[in-house]
């Protein structure tokens, strides 16, 4: 699924049809997934699960909203908050190894962002939001910041997070070619 317009964020089924196509690899290559949000409130772990089928890769997730869960059930450690803040692709990055050690799965997708309508600075508007997978000997981020609303910016971050799965997933011949621009 590619990235939403800018025009309007993705609809439901555009949601449902990434996360079907998403479910179809992971079945396919026996992989699971766990899922750890913070401003998406469990909208990408839901998304997910309402696939038909989806606890045979689907283990769970953790909504992580504040940062005493970040540390204490994550394992984000307090110096990256201190000096990127919850809002950064190191406390990203940092909430998905924590999550896929916490649930033993072999991919993990985080995401933390600013959902808004309010919460933003000049540094961090609203609609920013930091994504990464982790899996096995891949660590993959992405950034975007998203105009719309707070639901559009949730659902458009669904989007991306599918988006980020759907593209670690492709076959490995096609993988080695988007790494090198995930970075």
């Amino acid at each position: 699924m590619p990235p939403p317009s800018l025009e309007r964020p993705p609809s439901l089924e555009q949601l449902l049809e990434a996360s079907r196509s998403a479910g179809r690899q992971l079945l396919a290559a026996r992989l699971t997934i766990a899922t750890a949000e913070s401003c998406t409130g469990g909208l990408l772990a839901s998304t997910l699960t309402d696939i038909a089928g989806s606890s045979d890769y689907v283990l769970g997730g953790v909504i992580s909203y504040s940062n005493s869960v970040k540390q204490n059930l994550l394992g984000v450690r307090p110096s990256t908050l201190e000096k990127h803040g919850a809002v950064s692709p190191e406390t990203a990055a940092e909430m998905a190894a924590g999550v896929r050690r916490l649930l033993g799965s072999d991919l993990a997708v985080a995401v933390t962002g600013i959902a808004g309508p309010g919460g933003g600075s000049p540094d961090k508007p609203v609609g920013l939001v930091h994504l990464h997978l982790s899996a096995p000997g891949a660590e993959w981020s992405r950034r975007h910041v998203w105009p719309y609303d707070r639901t559009g910016n949730k659902a458009a971050t669904v989007a991306a997070a599918l988006d980020l799965l759907l593209q670690f997933l492709q076959p490995t011949a096609d993988r080695s070619l988007s790494s090198a621009s995930s970075k």
